[in-house]
């Protein structure tokens, strides 16, 4: 079992800060996307992918699946989902800054997608119920929880049996690297 090298506070309190730092970021992400993928997204919202992967590509998302994705930051996978499950689908998706859940609505709304919802929440302790989705969805959010093992047993308590995850996200075996690495700022929000 490995031990927590910083308390859960001091991690979000990193987090927070360097994402509420962002005021431009220029998509950084755009390239995990298709071409028609990010034409189907608002400029804001390509302006703001962040995320270290695609898993709404690998998801095999179906018209009318409820889907969640956790750490949604301002929505790019929640907005491609949303056009994958289709009008009678619903796509949630969690993040714990409300900055990133209002631009995430704001883009929603500009995108014209009706079956979206963002909820600020931690993905540790989902505002989701129990069995009420059909895929989970992450991209790039669970390497910046102190509490990997809570994120896998909320996903698995949110999805309805025969349910799947599709995450993309950075691993690293901690000892690999040296405890000041591991503590340092970027290594929890760079």
């Amino acid at each position: 079992m490995t031990r927590d090298l910083m308390f859960k506070d001091e991690i979000q309190e990193l987090v927070y800060t360097a994402y509420d730092a962002l005021d431009s970021p220029n998509g950084p992400a755009t390239r995990f996307y298709t071409r028609d993928q990010l034409d189907r997204l608002p400029a804001g919202a390509r302006d703001w992918a962040l995320g270290v992967g695609n898993p709404t590509r690998h998801a095999k998302l179906a018209q009318g699946e409820h889907v969640a994705d956790l750490g949604c930051g301002s929505g790019v996978d929640v907005l491609l989902a949303a056009g994958a499950v289709g009008p009678d689908g619903h796509v949630v998706g969690v993040d714990f800054l409300a900055s990133m859940v209002e631009r995430g609505a704001e883009l929603a709304h500009e995108a014209g997608l009706a079956n979206t919802i963002f909820l600020q929440g931690e993905i540790e302790d989902l505002p989701l119920a129990d069995k009420s989705v059909d895929v989970v969805i992450s991209n790039g959010a669970a390497n910046l929880s102190a509490r990997k093992s809570r994120v896998f047993a909320e996903a698995w308590r949110i999805l309805r049996p025969g349910g799947r995850i599709c995450l993309a996200d950075l691993t690293l075996s901690e000892d690999r690297l040296p405890p000041e690495i591991l503590t340092h700022p970027s290594a929890w929000a760079g």
